[in-house]
Protein backbone atom coordinates (compact mmCIF):
# COMPACT_ATOMS: atom_id res chain seq x y z
CA UNK A 1 0.00 0.00 0.00
CA UNK A 2 1.41 3.39 -1.01
CA UNK A 3 2.31 5.71 1.84
CA UNK A 4 0.06 8.75 2.16
CA UNK A 5 1.53 12.22 1.75
CA UNK A 6 0.36 15.16 3.82
CA UNK A 7 -0.08 18.79 2.85
CA UNK A 8 2.81 19.94 5.03
CA UNK A 9 5.07 17.29 3.49
CA UNK A 10 4.15 18.52 0.03
CA UNK A 11 4.48 22.23 0.78
CA UNK A 12 7.83 21.63 2.44
CA UNK A 13 9.15 20.23 -0.84
CA UNK A 14 8.43 23.65 -2.37
CA UNK A 15 10.08 25.67 0.39
CA UNK A 16 7.48 26.03 3.14
CA UNK A 17 8.89 26.16 6.67
CA UNK A 18 6.91 23.67 8.79
CA UNK A 19 8.11 25.39 11.98
CA UNK A 20 6.44 28.67 11.06
CA UNK A 21 3.28 29.78 12.87
CA UNK A 22 0.48 29.00 10.44
CA UNK A 23 -3.12 27.97 10.02
CA UNK A 24 -5.00 25.98 7.41
CA UNK A 25 -8.04 27.94 6.20
CA UNK A 26 -10.97 26.36 4.37
CA UNK A 27 -13.35 28.84 2.73
CA UNK A 28 -16.88 27.49 2.40
CA UNK A 29 -19.43 30.12 3.34
CA UNK A 30 -23.22 29.75 3.08
CA UNK A 31 -23.51 33.50 2.51
CA UNK A 32 -21.27 33.58 -0.56
CA UNK A 33 -20.15 31.06 -3.15
CA UNK A 34 -16.46 30.80 -2.27
CA UNK A 35 -15.59 28.96 -5.47
CA UNK A 36 -17.24 31.61 -7.60
CA UNK A 37 -15.50 34.35 -5.62
CA UNK A 38 -12.23 32.56 -6.37
CA UNK A 39 -12.98 32.32 -10.09
CA UNK A 40 -14.00 35.98 -10.20
CA UNK A 41 -10.70 36.96 -8.60
CA UNK A 42 -11.99 38.31 -5.25
CA UNK A 43 -10.91 35.59 -2.83
CA UNK A 44 -7.84 37.52 -1.67
CA UNK A 45 -10.07 40.45 -0.72
CA UNK A 46 -12.65 38.14 0.88
CA UNK A 47 -10.19 36.45 3.21
CA UNK A 48 -8.47 39.71 4.17
CA UNK A 49 -11.62 40.99 5.93
CA UNK A 50 -12.52 39.08 9.09
CA UNK A 51 -15.14 39.47 11.81
CA UNK A 52 -12.76 38.19 14.49
CA UNK A 53 -8.96 38.36 14.90
CA UNK A 54 -8.52 34.77 13.71
CA UNK A 55 -5.15 35.35 12.01
CA UNK A 56 -3.39 37.09 14.90
CA UNK A 57 0.05 35.82 15.94
CA UNK A 58 0.55 33.91 12.69
CA UNK A 59 3.23 34.06 10.04
CA UNK A 60 1.20 32.40 7.27
CA UNK A 61 -2.18 31.07 6.31
CA UNK A 62 -2.55 28.18 3.87
CA UNK A 63 -5.82 28.82 2.04
CA UNK A 64 -8.24 26.31 0.56
CA UNK A 65 -11.78 26.36 -0.84
CA UNK A 66 -14.25 23.62 -0.02
CA UNK A 67 -15.19 21.48 -3.01
CA UNK A 68 -17.92 19.28 -1.57
CA UNK A 69 -18.14 16.99 1.39
CA UNK A 70 -15.10 17.46 3.57
CA UNK A 71 -12.61 18.00 0.77
CA UNK A 72 -10.74 21.21 0.09
CA UNK A 73 -8.59 22.49 -2.78
CA UNK A 74 -5.45 24.54 -2.21
CA UNK A 75 -5.59 28.20 -3.23
CA UNK A 76 -2.21 29.39 -2.03
CA UNK A 77 0.13 30.26 0.82
CA UNK A 78 -0.13 33.81 2.20
CA UNK A 79 2.19 35.73 4.48
CA UNK A 80 0.52 37.94 7.08
CA UNK A 81 2.07 41.40 6.93
CA UNK A 82 -0.16 43.15 9.44
CA UNK A 83 -3.63 43.87 10.77
CA UNK A 84 -5.75 47.01 11.00
CA UNK A 85 -9.41 47.85 11.48
CA UNK A 86 -11.80 46.83 8.75
CA UNK A 87 -12.78 50.38 7.83
CA UNK A 88 -9.09 51.09 7.20
CA UNK A 89 -8.71 48.07 4.95
CA UNK A 90 -7.84 48.16 1.27
CA UNK A 91 -11.05 47.57 -0.69
CA UNK A 92 -11.09 47.71 -4.53
CA UNK A 93 -13.83 49.92 -5.99
CA UNK A 94 -14.77 47.24 -8.53
CA UNK A 95 -15.39 44.55 -5.90
CA UNK A 96 -19.12 43.66 -5.95
CA UNK A 97 -19.27 42.68 -2.26
CA UNK A 98 -19.26 45.99 -0.34
CA UNK A 99 -20.59 44.30 2.81
CA UNK A 100 -17.13 42.86 3.44
CA UNK A 101 -15.97 46.36 4.36
CA UNK A 102 -18.13 46.19 7.49
CA UNK A 103 -15.86 43.52 8.98
CA UNK A 104 -14.05 44.42 12.18
CA UNK A 105 -10.58 43.46 10.99
CA UNK A 106 -8.48 43.68 7.86
CA UNK A 107 -5.35 41.56 7.35
CA UNK A 108 -2.74 42.54 4.83
CA UNK A 109 -1.88 39.29 3.06
CA UNK A 110 0.85 38.58 0.53
CA UNK A 111 0.60 35.54 -1.69
CA UNK A 112 3.87 33.61 -1.58
CA UNK A 113 5.57 32.58 -4.82
CA UNK A 114 7.02 29.14 -5.37
CA UNK A 115 3.80 27.18 -4.84
CA UNK A 116 2.22 27.84 -8.26
CA UNK A 117 2.56 24.20 -9.34
CA UNK A 118 0.30 23.20 -6.43
CA UNK A 119 -2.27 25.99 -6.45
CA UNK A 120 -5.82 25.03 -7.51
CA UNK A 121 -4.67 21.42 -7.97
CA UNK A 122 -3.93 19.85 -4.58
CA UNK A 123 -6.98 18.42 -2.78
CA UNK A 124 -6.90 17.46 0.90
CA UNK A 125 -9.30 15.66 3.20
CA UNK A 126 -10.30 18.25 5.80
CA UNK A 127 -11.73 15.64 8.13
CA UNK A 128 -14.59 15.62 10.60
CA UNK A 129 -13.93 19.14 11.78
CA UNK A 130 -15.26 20.69 8.56
CA UNK A 131 -17.04 23.44 10.51
CA UNK A 132 -13.71 24.51 11.98
CA UNK A 133 -12.77 26.54 8.93
CA UNK A 134 -9.46 27.75 10.39
CA UNK A 135 -7.18 25.32 12.20
CA UNK A 136 -3.59 25.36 13.30
CA UNK A 137 -1.61 23.56 10.63
CA UNK A 138 -1.58 19.78 10.69
CA UNK A 139 -0.42 17.37 8.04
CA UNK A 140 -3.82 16.70 6.44
CA UNK A 141 -3.84 13.92 3.86
CA UNK A 142 -3.49 14.87 0.19
CA UNK A 143 -6.13 12.84 -1.65
CA UNK A 144 -5.75 14.10 -5.21
CA UNK A 145 -3.68 16.32 -7.49
CA UNK A 146 -5.86 17.74 -10.26
CA UNK A 147 -4.62 18.55 -13.78
CA UNK A 148 -3.45 22.06 -14.54
CA UNK A 149 -6.22 24.45 -15.52
CA UNK A 150 -8.76 23.02 -13.06
CA UNK A 151 -10.51 26.01 -11.46
CA UNK A 152 -14.17 25.04 -11.67
CA UNK A 153 -15.91 23.09 -8.96
CA UNK A 154 -15.90 19.33 -9.42
CA UNK A 155 -18.92 18.03 -11.30
CA UNK A 156 -21.46 16.44 -8.95
CA UNK A 157 -24.90 16.46 -10.59
CA UNK A 158 -26.62 17.82 -13.68
CA UNK A 159 -29.16 19.88 -11.75
CA UNK A 160 -27.03 21.49 -9.04
CA UNK A 161 -25.02 24.09 -10.95
CA UNK A 162 -25.22 27.27 -12.97
CA UNK A 163 -22.34 28.50 -15.13
CA UNK A 164 -21.45 32.05 -16.07
CA UNK A 165 -20.38 32.73 -19.65
CA UNK A 166 -16.75 33.02 -18.55
CA UNK A 167 -17.00 29.69 -16.73
CA UNK A 168 -18.55 28.08 -19.80
CA UNK A 169 -15.73 29.36 -22.01
CA UNK A 170 -13.20 28.20 -19.42
CA UNK A 171 -14.56 24.64 -19.71
CA UNK A 172 -13.95 24.55 -23.44
CA UNK A 173 -10.53 26.21 -23.31
CA UNK A 174 -9.37 23.79 -20.59
CA UNK A 175 -11.12 20.59 -21.65
CA UNK A 176 -8.47 18.17 -20.44
CA UNK A 177 -8.41 19.65 -16.96
CA UNK A 178 -12.21 19.53 -16.88
CA UNK A 179 -12.69 16.20 -18.60
CA UNK A 180 -15.27 15.09 -16.03
CA UNK A 181 -17.51 18.00 -17.06
CA UNK A 182 -16.95 17.14 -20.72
CA UNK A 183 -17.69 13.46 -20.18
CA UNK A 184 -20.85 14.03 -18.17
CA UNK A 185 -22.31 16.74 -20.42
CA UNK A 186 -21.45 14.74 -23.55
CA UNK A 187 -23.19 11.65 -22.17
CA UNK A 188 -26.72 13.04 -22.15
CA UNK A 189 -29.24 14.96 -24.18
CA UNK A 190 -31.49 17.40 -22.39
CA UNK A 191 -33.28 20.69 -21.95
CA UNK A 192 -31.27 23.69 -20.79
CA UNK A 193 -31.91 27.25 -19.65
CA UNK A 194 -30.04 30.48 -20.40
CA UNK A 195 -30.91 33.27 -17.97
CA UNK A 196 -30.29 36.91 -18.86
CA UNK A 197 -29.36 38.33 -15.45
CA UNK A 198 -29.85 41.92 -16.65
CA UNK A 199 -33.51 41.59 -17.69
CA UNK A 200 -34.51 38.33 -16.03
CA UNK A 201 -35.62 36.94 -19.39
CA UNK A 202 -35.06 33.26 -20.14
CA UNK A 203 -34.14 31.16 -23.14
CA UNK A 204 -35.06 27.46 -23.24
CA UNK A 205 -33.13 25.19 -25.58
CA UNK A 206 -32.67 21.50 -26.29
CA UNK A 207 -29.58 19.44 -26.98
CA UNK A 208 -29.33 16.06 -28.66
CA UNK A 209 -27.00 14.22 -30.98
CA UNK A 210 -23.66 12.48 -30.49
CA UNK A 211 -22.13 15.14 -28.21
CA UNK A 212 -25.25 15.87 -26.20
CA UNK A 213 -25.40 19.02 -24.08
CA UNK A 214 -21.65 19.51 -24.38
CA UNK A 215 -21.89 19.72 -28.17
CA UNK A 216 -24.69 22.29 -28.08
CA UNK A 217 -23.03 24.45 -25.45
CA UNK A 218 -19.82 24.53 -27.47
CA UNK A 219 -21.50 26.97 -29.85
CA UNK A 220 -22.44 29.31 -26.99
CA UNK A 221 -18.88 29.23 -25.69
CA UNK A 222 -17.65 30.13 -29.18
CA UNK A 223 -19.82 33.15 -29.99
CA UNK A 224 -22.10 33.85 -27.02
CA UNK A 225 -25.37 33.34 -28.88
CA UNK A 226 -25.24 29.86 -30.46
CA UNK A 227 -27.10 31.09 -33.52
CA UNK A 228 -30.33 31.82 -31.61
CA UNK A 229 -32.15 34.82 -33.08
CA UNK A 230 -32.88 36.99 -30.04
CA UNK A 231 -29.64 36.09 -28.27
CA UNK A 232 -27.75 36.95 -31.44
CA UNK A 233 -29.37 40.39 -31.57
CA UNK A 234 -28.26 41.10 -27.98
CA UNK A 235 -24.69 40.04 -28.74
CA UNK A 236 -24.48 42.00 -32.01
CA UNK A 237 -25.55 45.15 -30.16
CA UNK A 238 -23.13 44.54 -27.29
CA UNK A 239 -20.22 42.09 -27.68
CA UNK A 240 -19.86 41.93 -23.88
CA UNK A 241 -23.51 40.98 -23.36
CA UNK A 242 -22.87 37.23 -22.98
CA UNK A 243 -21.29 38.03 -19.60
CA UNK A 244 -24.86 38.51 -18.37
CA UNK A 245 -25.88 34.95 -19.27
CA UNK A 246 -26.13 32.02 -16.85
CA UNK A 247 -26.38 28.43 -18.13
CA UNK A 248 -28.08 25.51 -16.38
CA UNK A 249 -29.73 22.17 -17.12
CA UNK A 250 -33.48 21.78 -16.64
CA UNK A 251 -33.87 18.12 -17.55
CA UNK A 252 -31.58 15.30 -18.58
CA UNK A 253 -32.62 12.86 -21.33
CA UNK A 254 -30.87 9.77 -22.68
CA UNK A 255 -28.95 10.37 -25.91
CA UNK A 256 -30.97 7.55 -27.48
CA UNK A 257 -34.11 9.67 -27.35
CA UNK A 258 -35.35 10.76 -30.77
CA UNK A 259 -35.12 14.44 -31.63
CA UNK A 260 -38.91 14.80 -31.87
CA UNK A 261 -39.31 13.76 -28.23
CA UNK A 262 -36.56 16.16 -27.13
CA UNK A 263 -38.25 19.01 -29.01
CA UNK A 264 -41.56 18.16 -27.35
CA UNK A 265 -39.92 18.48 -23.92
CA UNK A 266 -38.44 21.79 -25.06
CA UNK A 267 -41.89 23.03 -26.11
CA UNK A 268 -43.32 22.05 -22.72
CA UNK A 269 -40.66 23.97 -20.79
CA UNK A 270 -41.16 27.03 -23.00
CA UNK A 271 -44.84 27.00 -22.05
CA UNK A 272 -44.12 26.46 -18.34
CA UNK A 273 -41.61 29.32 -18.16
CA UNK A 274 -43.28 31.65 -20.66
CA UNK A 275 -40.03 32.06 -22.55
CA UNK A 276 -41.81 32.68 -25.86
CA UNK A 277 -44.34 35.17 -24.53
CA UNK A 278 -42.00 37.22 -22.33
CA UNK A 279 -38.58 35.66 -22.80
CA UNK A 280 -35.87 35.09 -25.37
CA UNK A 281 -37.37 32.28 -27.44
CA UNK A 282 -38.48 33.55 -30.85
CA UNK A 283 -40.49 30.40 -31.63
Amino acid sequence: MAEEIGIVDLLQLFGFDPKSRSKLVRHQDKRWDSQRILREGWLDVYQSFQARPVFDNLDYIISFVGIGGTRARLVGVYKILGRRTGNAGSFPEACPYPEWKDSAYFYELERQSGFEALEHRVVVEWGRGALAWHQYTTNKTVTEVLPKGHLLRLFTDYLDFTLTFQELRYLFVNQEANREWRARLSAVAGIYLILDTITGQQYVGSAYGSDGIWGRWASYAADGHGGNLLLRELVINDRAYPNAFRYSVLQVLPKTVVSAETLEWERLYKEKLGSRATGLNAN
